[in-house]
């Protein structure tokens, strides 16, 4: 790999600082991020995590690693056996369908699919061998076909998290057993119940605990020494602190160079919570809302920082994304004139000072702020909005008479910042495989749903206000104009004719509504931030 002038930077959660990222084998890594439990619909807060890591994992790739990215799937967990039991469904077969589900809304947020995507009960073996390695060591016992973790033999137990042991809670998805040897000691290996799915194991049959899944799949895709482990912050204790025990346990050699961790999400300031039943899944926000534009959101905020869920924002980041795909179409449009003319004479042809200067400062701070810990905020409302700038004034310059040459030095300029826009947006993953017009008439359709119209009732909104305006009826046209603008609807006037594009409502009073549940199951349980 070439040497770049800027080093990447990752904040490390075990460290509590921002550390220069060298990965253990050079042009290469190992990331394992820690995946959904499939019983239900994923909500914003696994969007969030997996946006968020989706980034990661694009950067790496523009940096030239060779990324193995795992993103584990947990099919065998307390909350799908009862939810099954709840439909009457096999637990097994509404595991695989939520997994889908999942992997319809990541490819929705264009989140690109990991290396290996492993399921747990597809791994049995490997959890097993781990619990009787860490048996072996004098770091778990088994009681009544049970196995448990004992804290006690981890001198290093709460290494990250920063707790003390007398602090912790026992299990937090577990009962506190009596049969443990310390309260805070926590299930390998659960004996089977009636109606569970069952394994056999030399301790008899059962199942694996929640933790010690992402151990035994991480080592077995990644060994037991890799780069980077990430999840959101409330996976830091006790998923993470107990996975780094039980490796520990296992392999002598365990050892993650990089812990990274996402922050919370939020809606309307308020702390999203079961008992206040104020959360959305994916689904429920990309009905009406772009899931480019629930991507652009998300971005918008520093992948650390708790990020807050309102209409009014995921409107603007509506916005934003048609004028990112606006700009992109108007570009193309603009190029098809002196298209020829630049192949012809491209190569002999210099972009202007200021194409020049505002081309080295996109490209600038695109290195230096996603090597900054993946500030992708900065790149977002900043670098690229001053490079869509330079790319509308340049295609109105286009649109005047300008001598040949300054034509096609406006024109080279232009073809060289948008492959560059293009370039950022890809890494960014706001770059849609769809065309431009497409992604356009998509952001439309959805705006139009949000304000309970239809393309023809918008259509002939502009023909009764065009009639009013040459009846010089001026108060009936504004009044026609400001009751599209409230539904999120702005008329333009472009010379004679009047086109129209979504827009933020001038009143922001309407809440999201719900998907139907014979639509849309809900639950209650969906509320955690990144389920496991």
């Amino acid at each position: 790999m070439a040497k770049r002038s800027t080093e990447f930077q990752v904040y490390n959660s075990m460290t509590k600082q921002k550390e220069i990222f060298k990965p253990r084998a050079e042009g290469k890594v190992g990331m394992y991020i820690c995946g959904v439990t499939s019983y239900d619909y994923s909500h914003i807060g696994h969007a969030r995590a997996y946006v968020a890591f989706d980034v990661l994992y694009r950067y790496l790739k523009h940096l030239g690693y060779e990324v193995v990215y795992v993103r584990n799937f947990t099919d065998v967990d307390d909350k799908i056996i009862r939810r099954a039991n709840e439909l009457g469904e096999d637990p097994k077969a509404l595991s695989g369908r939520f997994c889908q589900e999942f992997l319809k809304d990541m490819a929705d947020l264009q989140c690109l699919l990991p290396t290996h995507q492993p399921r747990v009960t597809d791994h049995m073996d490997e959890i097993k061998n781990m619990i009787a390695q860490i048996i072996k060591n004098g770091c778990a016992y088994a009681v009544d076909g049970d196995v448990y973790f004992s804290v006690d033999n981890s001198p290093n137990y709460g290494i990250l998290s920063g707790r003390k042991l007398e602090d912790n809670r026992a299990g937090e998805r577990v009962v506190v057993d009596e049969r443990k040897r310390n309260p805070a000691d926590f299930a390998l290996w659960k004996a089977a119940k009636p109606g569970e799915p069952l394994w056999d194991s030399p301790w008899g049959p059962g199942r694996p605990g929640w933790h010690i899944e992402c151990s035994a799949m991480s080592a077995h895709y990644l060994t037991h020494a890799f780069d980077i482990h990430g999840g959101g912050m409330d996976l830091i204790f006790p998923h993470h602190e107990n996975e780094i025990a039980q490796s520990c346990a296992a392999c002598s050699d365990s050892k993650i160079n990089y812990w990274m961790h996402n922050g919370f999400i939020t809606l309307n300031d308020e702390k999203m919570s079961k008992s206040e039943k104020n959360f959305f899944t994916i689904r429920e926000v990309t009905e009406l809302y772009h899931p480019l534009a629930l991507r652009h959101f998300l971005l918008g905020t520093h992948y650390r920082s708790p990020v807050n869920y309102s209409i009014s924002q995921i409107e603007i980041a509506s916005e934003a994304v048609f004028y990112v795909y606006q700009t992109l179409q108007d570009c193309d449009d603009a190029l098809l004139a002196v298209k020829e003319e630049i192949e012809v004479n491209g190569k002999k042809v210099r972009l202007t000072p200021a194409g020049q200067e505002c081309l080295t400062k996109l490209h600038e701070d695109f290195e230096s702020k996603l090597a900054d810990d993946l500030h992708t905020p900065t790149i977002l409302n900043s670098s690229l909005q001053e490079a869509f700038r330079f790319m509308n004034t340049s295609i109105s310059m286009l649109k005047k008479k300008q001598q040949k040459q300054q034509q096609l030095s406006i024109a080279k300029s232009l073809i060289d910042l948008q492959i560059k826009v293009k370039q950022v947006l890809d890494v960014l993953g706001l770059l849609s495989s769809s065309s431009y017009t497409e992604v356009l008439q998509q952001l439309k359709n959805k705006a139009l749903k949000r304000g309970g119209l239809t393309e023809e009732d918008v259509l002939q909104s502009i023909e009764e206000r065009m009639l009013a305006r040459k009846n010089k009826e001026f108060s009936k046209s504004d009044e026609i104009r400001s009751d599209l603008a409230a539904k999120g609807i702005a008329l333009m006037d472009v010379g004679k004719e009047t086109v129209w594009r979504p827009c933020v409502p001038v009143q922001q009073e309407q809440q999201i509504e719900r998907v139907p549940q014979n639509k849309l199951p809900l639950h209650e349980e969906s509320v955690a931030l990144v389920d496991k």
